[in-house]
């Protein structure tokens, strides 16, 4: 048996009205500081939407003081191992909306949402052959893994879906709908959107790409590739079966590779597949402009991991 890994990572949610969410957004960042704990914590009227890594403890913490709080007695937390913290920095944030749809008649998930899915039931029907599976996140997330034979919309941004469901899924309304996210935080309400679209039969993946990848009976089985997750990790994996696959290909060279970096331009930071080999060669850039930028930190980051080796 593996040893334990000393942090761990925290994904969650919770839809739950918050009044005066200004103040608790301070006390909660308050309370995070004074933790040590660090991520990125959204909050707002409609609820609260995290990533944060610590210890082992201080992540147990931070668990057991919500849920102490009767609005989050319920929530549900994604817990990854890690061997050191996902974040470099603490950020607790008022929003408007905890992710952000942007609709002109916003959905309350707690009215209005799709049927929630096991990931044993979403596995199943995976496999039917009258199903549609609509992948909610973003190009740049789905092109590093995704579920076999989904529908993966060509995207930058949450708020854009709505559009392009309605320019190439509105004759679908009466199939059986499949939607899945990381976390399942985008599908209570993308499903709740479609739903009220005219979409029949919508479902959702309870716990997202994350809690399908840890169920001990599924094993991430009918996902290829890794997922993306928005902390410095980058992706992880998610299918612990043979069956497991690389899709994506490297930006330079071409061969199959799932690693993503981030360009080392800080004007651009463009997210790209990249093989280690081509990271030494091209410097980590995505383009001959971005590996002569005067503000290029690839020479500087290597030197500094070198030292503190």
């Amino acid at each position: 048996m593996s040893e334990k890994k000393p942090y761990r990572v925290l994904l969650y949610y919770k839809y739950v009205p918050i009044e005066d969410p200004e103040t608790f957004t301070q006390e909660h960042l308050a309370f995070c500081k004074e933790l040590g704990v660090k991520g990125r914590i959204l909050v707002a009227s409609e609820g609260i939407n995290g990533t944060l890594s610590g210890t082992v403890e201080q992540t147990q913490i931070y668990m057991d003081t919500l849920r102490s709080d009767p609005r989050f007695s319920d929530i549900e937390f994604k817990i990854d191992e890690a061997d050191g913290h996902a974040f470099k920095k603490i950020f607790v944030r008022h929003r408007k909306e905890i992710v952000s749809l942007k609709l002109e008649d916003d959905i309350d998930p707690k009215e209005l949402t799709g049927n929630y899915l096991s990931p044993k039931e979403f596995y199943e029907n995976l496999q039917r052959d009258d199903v549609i599976v609509i992948d909610a996140r973003n190009t740049y997330e789905h092109q590093i893994g995704h579920f076999r034979n989904a529908i993966l919309p060509d995207v930058e941004a949450f708020r854009d879906l709505p559009k392009w469901i309605e320019e190439n899924l509105s004759e679908h309304k009466d199939k059986k709908i499949l939607t899945y996210c990381t976390g399942g935080i985008r599908c209570e309400k993308f499903s709740g959107y479609l739903i009220k679209q005219g979409f029949k039969d919508v479902n959702q993946l309870h716990g997202g790409i994350i809690k399908y990848g840890q169920d001990p009976e599924v094993k991430g089985r009918l996902y290829d590739g890794k997922c993306y997750v928005f902390d410095e990790r980058i992706s992880v994996p998610v299918n612990r079966t043979e069956d497991d696959v690389v899709i994506s290909e490297c930006y330079y060279c071409g061969k199959p590779e799932d690693r993503l970096v981030n360009c080392a331009n800080p004007e651009c930071n463009r997210q790209h597949v990249c093989c280690e080999e081509c990271e030494e060669k091209y410097k980590r850039s995505c383009s001959k402009e971005c590996r002569e930028h005067p503000r290029n930190r690839y020479e500087k980051e290597k030197k500094m991991a070198m030292q503190n080796q």
